[in-house]
């Protein structure tokens, strides 16, 4: 039979899927991180029971995501007082502005709201800082100056 006679599926032209990419590391988590996780396993779990065909697989290939990473998650021991480490809220002064963050899990990360992941370039030029230290970062010596760990 010609090929022009073949009816072709809706699959053949569609882009492929791909797993959603799993951050490079281990996947240590604060409790909240690893709360939130849970909650957007059991999230997930209900859209993926309600899901009509056309989304179900969309809702599958995300809730393999989150099962991934409450599966492998670490939660971290909390951080010493006096030293920026995972799950320090930091306070800096960066090019003459200051700034306030909580140091977390790549999954919690949320700039806007002052949650910046622990694999981040400034959260892992500030790790082992102290208060009052100068920290290099973007190739600039003592670039942060570290005001406050908590």
């Amino acid at each position: 039979m010609s090929v022009a006679f073949r009816r072709e599926s809706d699959e053949e032209h569609r882009e492929p899927r791909f797993e959603l990419p799993i951050p490079a590391g281990p996947n240590i988590v604060t409790a909240r991180g690893l709360d939130l996780i849970h909650a957007r396993v059991t999230e997930l779990e209900a859209a993926l029971a309600a899901a009509d065909e056309a989304g179900r697989e969309a809702v599958a290939r995300d809730l393999r995501y989150w099962h991934t990473r409450a599966v492998t998650a670490v939660v971290a021991p909390a951080p010493d007082a006096d030293e920026v480490g995972f799950g320090s809220d930091v306070h800096i002064r960066l090019r003459g502005s200051e700034r306030r963050f909580r140091i977390v899990g790549d999954d919690e990360a949320d700039p806007a709201a002052g949650l910046i992941a622990w694999s981040a370039p400034l959260a892992r030029a500030l790790m082992g800082a102290m208060a009052g230290e100068l920290v290099a970062f973007g190739g600039e010596p003592d670039a942060v100056e570290v005001l406050g760990v908590g």
